[in-house]
């Protein structure tokens, strides 16, 4: 009669049944139960508000914003301006050398169109300009030598001397003179500055892209020599009238022309490097900059002088100069597909479309008529099992079949 094998110890049975349940717990695959619940209502709010998110993604995220591509904002860019011309004031001819401030032809210019001239001036003394803070005075008492006033004319003799004009008395400086609304001269330079031909010549570069373009066209037949700004059949001819420029801007020229004033010429490069090199156009638009309804701050001057000699005595011209002021702003943004923006945004569309269950499960659980019903469904509510005590061991022990019969009465876990 054969021998009975011996059985294992109770400890060992424990230890394989902890091994075979952690090993489960790790291979298992668990899902979320789903229940279905008829009504039509929460229905149609479900499939409208997954509706209204993948139009969403589909139509703004894709294909307004195009966020499947990898973008580059603000292109290295480089601006050259030329400006053409010829006009006359009262006493003279102006020509580019002498109207445009600075004459380099940079991307912000000056186009000079009235001036008040002072000329002659000489060091030495003479009144202070009315239009200083306390330069009016009645004797020698109300100014004070060696004063020197900042926005003044010059240092303060000390001497009360009759104003140039009228009755008036100013006090005495020494400095440039006669001071400037003493002997200024104004000159209207606006008559034909409306035809004044403005060439602003633009590359762009988008150095993550390698691509490079300018807003000329590659002609040999003396193009750029007849042309002028079209929007539709020259747009690659940046030749643009002064008068174009500021129309386009929405100002009154000759108003314009006599207060000065800054206009900014936007060129615009939105590229979808998707597409052929011939899609990626510059487009142009034009505003004012300066706040023309601030009185205390509207229109645009500056002043600058010409010096010479006067029988060996130093002499100059100061020049006040009314302007329209030309900046040239250059931005825009380069697109092209890339597979790592277009990998997340439909990842965060897929995640994006379960904020219907997470609505409608608020409006079920929160507001129906039978939402305890509803909340008895959904969640499943065990007691705590009594506690074993099998050791320090990390894994939880396997459930037994008694607690299995409890918590599964149909059997599912041996499915």
């Amino acid at each position: 009669m054969a021998a009975a094998e011996p059985k294992p110890p109770a400890g060992a049975a424990a230890a394989g049944r902890l091994a075979r349940g952690c090993w489960s717990a790790f291979w298992d695959y668990e899902t979320p139960k789903v229940i279905v619940v008829k009504n039509r209502r929460l229905g149609v709010v479900y499939r409208s508000v997954q509706l209204l998110i993948l139009l969403y993604f589909v139509w703004y995220v894709f294909i307004v914003q195009k966020s499947y591509q990898d973008s580059e904002t603000g292109p290295e860019s480089s601006v050259i301006t030329k400006v053409k011309g010829i006009t006359f004031s009262e006493r003279k001819v102006w020509d580019v050398e002498e109207y445009v401030k600075p004459p380099e032809g940079g991307s912000v210019f000056s186009i000079i169109t009235r001036i008040e001239v002072t000329p002659s001036q000489t060091l030495g003394t003479c009144p202070e300009s009315v239009r200083v803070s306390n330069a009016s005075c009645d004797t020698d008492e109300d100014c004070v030598a060696e004063q020197l006033d900042m926005l003044g004319s010059g240092l303060r003799t000390g001497r009360c001397v009759p104003y140039y004009q009228g009755s008036a008395k100013t006090c005495e400086v020494w400095g440039w003179c006669p001071v400037e609304d003493g002997a200024s001269v104004s000159q209207f330079l606006g008559k034909m500055a409306p035809n004044f031909t403005i060439l602003i010549k633009n590359s762009i570069h988008y150095p993550k892209f390698q691509f490079s373009k300018g807003n000329i066209e590659h002609r040999k037949d003396g193009y750029l020599r007849r042309c002028t700004f079209d929007e539709v059949s020259d747009p690659y001819c940046p030749i643009f009238k002064l008068g174009f420029i500021v129309e386009q801007a929405g100002e009154n020229f000759t108003e314009l022309a006599h207060t000065g004033g800054v206009i900014g010429v936007i060129i615009n490069w939105d590229c979808d490097l998707d597409l052929s090199a011939s899609k990626c156009n510059p487009k142009y638009s034009f505003r004012r900059l300066d706040p023309k309804h601030v009185p205390a701050s509207s229109g645009y001057n500056f002043r600058f002088a010409k010096y010479y000699k006067v029988n060996g005595s130093a002499t100059r011209t100061l020049i006040k100069a009314y302007g329209i002021r030309i900046d040239v702003i250059v931005h825009g943004q380069a697109g092209k597909f890339s597979l790592i923006p277009t990998i997340i945004n439909l990842a965060t569309a897929l995640t994006s479309i379960g904020v219907g269950s997470f609505l409608c499960d608020w409006i079920l659980l929160t507001f129906m008529n039978k939402n305890k019903v509803y909340s008895h469904k959904k969640f499943d509510k065990m007691a705590d099992a009594p506690e074993q005590t099998v050791g320090p061991e990390l894994c939880a022990s396997e459930p037994s079949r008694q607690d299995s019969t409890l918590t599964d009465p149909r059997g599912l876990a041996q499915l």
